[in-house]
């Protein structure tokens, strides 16, 4: 049997404030299941928004090392929800396009990248564009 990922922990330093803003960006309430994790299922993984504080552990919330991917139906309107939820636009560039701005990437994604009111780096990928390898 294969081994299916099922839960992906972001770190989160005020979950009320994470719970709005996933919630704005994914179109989609989510659930409250502890006084510090806020779940949303996406697809079938729960993107769960943890708050170690607000849980009652001791120890503060660190931004994930590396980005979180999430496909999307329709990326124009994720983009417009990213805005609309005031997330911060990653600067620089992938491949010599604007991280921040709707691009499609060399290996044929259509993407953009942000970083969440926590430091978290998310990506957005069109769903008819997503590469697998």
């Amino acid at each position: 049997m294969a081994a299916k990922l099922f839960r992906v922990i972001l770190p989160v330093t005020n979950i009320d404030h994470a719970a709005k803003f996933y919630s704005t960006v994914l179109g989609d309430s989510g659930m409250r299941v502890s006084d510090g994790r806020h779940y949303f299922n996406c697809g079938g993984v729960i993107l769960a928004c943890f708050d170690p504080r607000a849980d009652g552990d001791d120890y503060d919330a660190r931004p994930n090392p590396e980005q979180i991917y999430f496909s999307v139906d329709d990326i124009e309107a994720t983009y417009a929800a990213c805005q609309k939820a005031g997330a911060n636009f990653a600067p620089g560039d992938v491949h010599g396009d604007p991280a921040g701005k709707i691009a499609r990437r060399p290996w044929g994604e259509r993407s953009f990248y942000i970083i969440d009111p926590f430091g978290n780096e998310v990506c957005f990928v069109d769903v008819a564009t997503v590469f697998r390898g």
